[in-house]
């Protein structure tokens, strides 16, 4: 028997490496939306020439990140417009969808998306962000990607479109569209704030819209699946002014608390039937969730003046961690009390950051735009445990790291990264 066992694994290690299904990374900010891996031995430092396991240039700028499913790395970006503030033609813009071998980098297929114009003119430093904002998700059969009024997509992993939908065809005309969908059970639910000011949910097998919920305005965060202490879902989202809690089967409103009295960009994480949200105007709060309808004054926690604009939070043994999207200070914030543990101005100075932090291996990334990757250790004293940065590539990073099977995924304006010991 054991002489048996020895000749199948000699074949086996003849045949090639067996295929593992290692972890994935399905939507915006990985596993339930919470920017969290529970890997290990992840790298913590990396250059052109150090951890780098693969790199492919990509034909243009994008914000979106990348996910990881079924052995495949997917990721957007756009072409022909958006390039450079009042120029250019906005006829000649082009969104894409590439699928890259999760292991070489080989690009596997692509499709390329015409846009239903008029489009948010590209002006201004609120546009930057340009036209592949939003993050696909997938529920490992098939891949859904949201391109604003230009539509909601579903294709299969091969590329195949399955079928295509209209969630509003209204525009924002500064800032555009941004948010990444949702998957609840059954349903894929997009936050169309820009455009149709509603939170909208279609079946996820045929297209067909199932719900509608108005009243979404000045959101650009993508929606929390999140359990109550009672283990019942809610759908939770930022708007300016409230915090709103859904009932993810019905589109129902279930209740509504004072929240950021700002446009809204970070997402809502949760622990334990928590929510926590920041925002613009230096404003962090909590709210239990559960409630029936204004529940300002029974489920708000705390509230306290700090914030970020862009970036969201992460939540770890007790504590939020986030990168303020300006100034290039990193908080560490106490969960319970919401009183800062931490604010950290970090050394190289970063600039900006409208990448959201992803926790993973005891180490928290965060992502600037221009100076790149810091690596903090999560934990309530500030340490900084490296400073990584890759030459020859000086585009803009405004996506957030994507954690699979030991590695790093990362994307700038002009490249994919895949990153591992």
């Amino acid at each position: 028997m054991l002489r048996s066992l020895a000749v199948a694994l000699l074949v086996l290690s003849l045949a090639g490496p067996a295929i593992v299904s290692g972890a994935e990374w399905r939507q915006f900010r990985g596993p339930g939306g919470l920017g969290k891996s529970a890997e290990t031995s992840l790298p913590e430092k990396w250059s052109s020439e150090q951890n780098l396991s693969w790199q492919v240039d990509l034909p243009g700028p994008g914000g979106s990140s990348p996910i990881v499913v079924a052995g495949r790395v997917f990721v957007t970006c756009y072409t022909g417009y958006g390039l450079k503030p009042n120029e250019g033609d906005p006829g000649e813009l082009r969104r894409h969808l590439f699928c890259f071998d999760r292991m070489t980098g080989k690009q596997l297929w692509h499709r390329s998306f015409e846009p239903r114009l008029p489009e948010h003119a590209y002006r201004g430093e609120g546009s930057y962000h340009g036209y592949s904002s939003s993050t696909p998700s997938s529920d490992g059969e098939r891949l859904y990607v949201f391109l604003g009024k230009s539509g909601l997509f579903c294709f299969d992993l091969e590329g195949k479109l399955i079928w295509e939908a209209s969630a509003g065809d209204g525009i924002h005309s500064s800032w555009g569209s941004g948010c990444s969908p949702l998957l609840s059970g059954k349903l894929v639910i997009v936050n169309a704030s820009a455009e149709s000011g509603s939170l909208v949910a279609f079946d996820k097998v045929s297209g067909r819209e199932v719900w509608r919920a108005g009243g979404i305005q000045s959101s650009w965060n993508t929606p929390l699946l999140a359990k109550t202490s009672r283990g019942a879902t809610e759908l939770v989202v930022s708007i300016q002014a409230r915090m709103l809690g859904f009932d993810p089967v019905s589109g129902r409103k279930l209740w509504d608390a004072d929240g950021i009295h700002r446009y809204v960009c970070p997402s809502v994480i949760a622990h334990e039937g928590i929510v926590y949200a920041i925002g613009g105007g230096h404003t962090s709060l909590a709210v239990r969730i559960g409630g029936q309808g204004d529940v300002t004054d029974s489920h708000v926690l705390w509230r306290q003046k700090r914030g970020s604009n862009v970036s969201s939070p992460v939540f770890h043994e007790g504590h939020l961690y986030w990168a303020d999207a300006r100034g290039g200070v990193v908080y560490c914030q106490h969960a319970k009390t919401g009183e800062v543990v931490y604010q950290q101005r970090l050394e190289p100075r970063p600039g900006r950051f409208w990448a959201s932090a992803t926790l993973a291996d005891g180490k928290i990334y965060y992502v600037s735009q221009h100076q790149g990757t810091y690596v903090v250790a999560a934990q309530p004293e500030f340490s900084l445990v490296a400073h990584n940065r890759l030459k020859d590539d000086d585009s803009r990073t405004n996506a957030s790291i994507a954690v699979s099977d030991g590695k790093l995924f990362l994307r700038s304006d002009q490249r994919l990264y895949c990153i591992g010991n």
